[in-house]
C-alpha cells in the first residue's frame, strides 16, 4: 500500500507542476505562439503521465480512497507558485488548503 501512497504523492506532484508550465505557456497571448510554445506540451505529458499514474494506482486502491487523496495537488500547486511564480501565500489560501486537506483525511480514514 505503501508504494500505492507514494505513486499518488508522485501524481500530484506531477499534476501541480502540469498546470504550472501551462501558466508559464499561457504568457504568450496568441494561440499560435501558445501551440509552438514548448511549456504547453511539457504541461500536457506531466498531465497525461499523471493520468495514467492515477489509473494504475486506481486498480489498486479504492476510488473513494485515491480521489480524496488527489486534493494534495492544492498543497503543491501553493508552494510552485509561491517558490517559482512569486505568489503571495494569504491567511484565506492557507485556511482553505487546510481545509480541503482535513476533508480529504477525513474520507479515507472513515
Amino acid at each position: 500500500m505503501i508504494i500505492y501512497l507514494l505513486l499518488i504523492i508522485v501524481m500530484t506532484i506531477m499534476g501541480s507542476f502540469g498546470g504550472f508550465f501551462f501558466k508559464k505557456a499561457s504568457a504568450d497571448f496568441k494561440i499560435p505562439d501558445i501551440l509552438f510554445n514548448r511549456n504547453l506540451y511539457i504541461g500536457a505529458l506531466l498531465y497525461v503521465a499523471a493520468a495514467v499514474f492515477n489509473i494504475y494506482v486506481l486498480k489498486f486502491l479504492d476510488y473513494s480512497m485515491v480521489l480524496p487523496l488527489t486534493s494534495l495537488t492544492y498543497i503543491w500547486t501553493m508552494i510552485i507558485s509561491y517558490r517559482l511564480l512569486g505568489e503571495k501565500i494569504t491567511k484565506k489560501k492557507l485556511a482553505g488548503v487546510t481545509l480541503i486537506v482535513i476533508g480529504a483525511i477525513v474520507m479515507v480514514l472513515v
